[in-house]
C-alpha cells in the first residue's frame, strides 16, 4: 500500500481583455486549445468526457471533464500519462471565468498535487496563463516555444 502524500492547491488569476463567451472555447475547442497550450489536443467536452494534450511529445497530459458550465467554469481531472507522481486523474483542475470590467478574470485553481510537483506546475501554469491571455485576447503567439517542432505526417 503507497503512503498517502501530502498535497498542495495552485491559485492564480490573470485578467483577460475578452468576454467569457469569447475566453470558454478556448478551453473546449480543439482548434482554439492548441493555439496556447500543446501541440496536439483531443477533447471529448462532455461530462465524464476525456481529454488528452500533447505538449511537446514526451509530457502528455490526460485526465476527463467533471464539469461544465458554458462560458462560466471547466472542471477536469488532470494527470500525466507516464507519471507516478501525477497520473491521469488524480489532481483537479478547476477554471472560472468572472465577467469583470469589460473583460473577465480568470481563476485557476489546481488542487490535489504533491507537494514536490507544485513548484513545477506553478512555472507551467504561469507560462500557460500568458499565454491564453494573449491568444484571448487577438494576439497570434504562434506554436508553443515549450513544444518541440512536430512534423506534419
Amino acid at each position: 500500500m503507497m503512503p498517502i502524500q501530502s498535497t498542495d492547491t495552485i491559485k492564480k488569476e490573470i485578467f483577460i481583455a475578452c468576454r467569457p463567451a469569447t475566453l470558454y472555447p478556448f478551453f473546449t475547442d480543439p482548434e482554439k486549445l492548441v493555439r496556447w497550450m500543446g501541440h496536439h489536443v483531443l477533447l471529448d467536452t462532455q461530462l465524464g468526457g476525456k481529454f488528452r494534450i500533447d505538449l511537446d511529445g514526451n509530457n502528455i497530459a490526460m485526465g476527463e471533464y467533471t464539469e461544465l458550465i458554458p462560458n462560466e467554469k471547466i472542471v477536469m481531472t488532470w494527470g500525466w500519462e507516464k507519471s507516478k507522481m501525477v497520473p491521469p486523474g488524480s489532481s483537479t483542475l478547476e477554471f472560472l471565468l468572472t465577467p469583470q470590467d469589460n473583460g473577465t478574470l480568470l481563476v485557476l485553481t489546481h488542487s490535489g498535487l504533491p507537494v514536490s510537483e507544485v513548484d513545477s506546475h506553478i512555472k507551467g501554469w504561469t507560462h500557460f496563463m500568458s499565454r491564453i491571455q494573449a491568444v484571448a485576447q487577438g494576439e497570434d503567439q504562434g506554436n508553443d516555444p515549450s513544444s518541440q517542432e512536430v512534423i506534419q505526417e
